[in-house]
């Protein structure tokens, strides 16, 4: 799992300059999703969706705890959690980098062997990785040319990017690759992953231990701080900038410009948008490098051909597009679309699946690997029958939240094969074309032509808040063209005595 990656960095959607092999083989060797999202554009909450296999709304950690505005801060003691249910069921659990699941919980109270690397970002300080470098003699952390833009109020902005004064073995990516790789060999010795009636590399007997073990990169998340190898691996030449770098936020709700003053966008010159990007690509292609040393590991150690293997990452990243950079109280394709491949021992390869599909659904994917009951994971849906390339019944929507991140700023989504819908409460609705406006640029809300499609959206998007019990349908019900049937001051004062409460909220051509 990588942190806050495009889609568009990637050689197997198509980007025909960032060197993804990799990635890119396993995509080729199993099934790629391409229309794979996140439940929520925002690091803490995507992650414990994962973990439960349900909507935010549902397991309430709602923010990143580096800026939690009053929400929870970890799930709560009886929240059901594949790790638990794996655990259970005798699976060695491992994970390896990022967690940002919690305060008071780290991954080893739900089960996970590996350090404790807690932050949202590269933890350099950690003893472990110090621990690393002195192991393998190599030089400490150190930084120069920080690159950041100026706020508002004239301080210096959030960073960007620097140059890495480390050699690639030395990079907190390298290191993360080369832990998990040490814990496979461990596991391995131990008999973990063996089949049944075969031995263990290295152990007297076999011993029949499932595992199951992630490698959650803090990458390619801002700042971009990459040895000079692979800071000017890309000509910035060769970007592209995105159309959406020309975004006016005209008829756009008025947050977003506002982030985009946050992230200083507009005191850097376009050159820079352009090097950032180039950085960034630098950034994916060193990730990728050490995912391959992670999956040559697994073949080495004979678990290939037992062993299945999922990529994706939590949510998108900005890099410029939309005047924006990180990610936030904007529900844009590039922050929520994400990449997901998936590659089972004996299914078909080279599978291309258009169906929309979540980062929640890997719960349900993964309990079902292992043979267990998925009926917990509510919000989820296995991911198998897709691999296997059945054709069963889907949905033709992905619906995702945001509940705010330097503020509380609540939104829905629908998100169909052409239209996308986004309720912000506080201010614009917003409707896009995607087929007219892949570049999401043209709020088409208020216009006329598609007065017909935004009430059937708005409809069916209430509709499925409803049936999930997400009670943000609650502000929807007086304020849109929609049908109710329930008292919405949610009171009985109108009530006859004895009877049922008059549905006050169903307007009278609907009675």
């Amino acid at each position: 799992m990588t942190d806050q990656h495009r889609v568009d960095t990637l050689g197997a959607y198509g980007n025909p300059h960032v060197r993804t092999p990799n990635l890119d083989r396993l995509a080729a060797e199993g099934t790629r999703f391409d229309r794979c999202y996140t439940p929520t554009a925002i690091c803490t909450p995507a992650r414990a969706s994962l973990l439960t296999g349900a909507a935010p709304f549902r397991h309430k950690l709602l923010a990143n705890y580096e800026r939690n505005v009053g929400y929870l801060e970890d799930l709560a003691d009886d929240q059901f959690t594949f790790a638990g249910q794996l655990s259970s069921e005798g699976y060695r659990l491992g994970l390896m980098g990022k967690w940002h699941g919690g305060v008071r919980r780290t991954a080893a109270d739900y089960g996970f062997e590996g350090p404790d690397l807690a932050g949202w970002h590269n933890p350099v300080d950690h003893p472990d990785y110090l621990a690393y470098l002195e192991e393998n003699g190599l030089p400490p952390y150190r930084i120069t040319d920080p690159v950041r833009g100026t706020t508002p109020n004239g301080s210096p902005g959030n960073l960007l990017a620097a140059r890495l004064h480390q050699p690639v073995e030395a990079t907190f990516e390298h290191y993360l690759a080369t832990r998990t790789i040490e814990m496979l060999r461990r596991w391995v010795a131990d008999g973990v992953g063996t089949p049944p009636g075969e031995t263990a590399a290295g152990s007297g007997t076999g011993s029949e231990r499932p595992f199951f073990l992630a490698t959650h990169f803090f990458g390619p998340h801002l700042p971009y701080i990459l040895p000079e190898a692979y800071y000017d691996l890309y000509d910035p030449a060769l970007v592209e900038l995105p159309a959406s770098m020309s975004e006016t936020f005209a008829a756009k709700p008025p947050v977003q410009s506002n982030y985009s003053k946050l992230w200083a966008f507009d005191t850097m010159p376009l050159e820079e948008s352009r090097k950032l990007i180039a950085v960034y690509w630098g950034y994916v292609t060193l990730i990728d490098e050490q995912i391959g040393r992670i999956l040559d590991a697994v073949r080495e150690l004979g678990l290939e051909e037992h062993t299945a293997v999922f990529f994706t990452a939590d949510h998108g990243e900005f890099t410029g597009s939309h005047r924006l950079h990180d990610k936030g109280p904007a529900m844009y394709e590039d922050i929520y679309r994400i990449p997901g491949f998936l590659k089972v021992p004996g299914a078909p390869s080279g599978q291309v699946r258009d169906e929309f599909v979540s980062l929640t659904d890997c719960t349900a994917t993964i309990l079902d690997l292992a043979g267990s009951d998925t009926g917990p994971a509510v919000d989820s849906r296995s991911l198998l029958p897709l691999a296997a390339g059945e054709r069963p019944e889907w949905d033709e929507h992905h619906l995702a939240e945001f509940h705010g991140h330097h503020f509380p700023y609540p939104q829905r989504m629908l998100r169909t094969r052409r239209y996308k819908l986004v309720v912000n409460p506080e201010s614009l609705n917003e409707l896009y074309d995607l087929r007219t406006d892949p570049d999401e640029l043209h709020n088409r809300y208020d216009h006329p032509e598609l007065r017909d499609v935004r009430a059937e959206l708005t409809r069916r998007l209430y509709h499925l808040l409803r049936e999930r019990g997400d009670n943000f349908f609650h502000w929807m019900t007086p304020m849109y063209d929609v049908e109710t049937d329930y008292d919405t001051t949610l009171s009985a004062f109108e009530s006859e005595p004895g009877g049922d409460p008059a549905p006050v909220g169903v307007r009278e051509e609907h009675a």
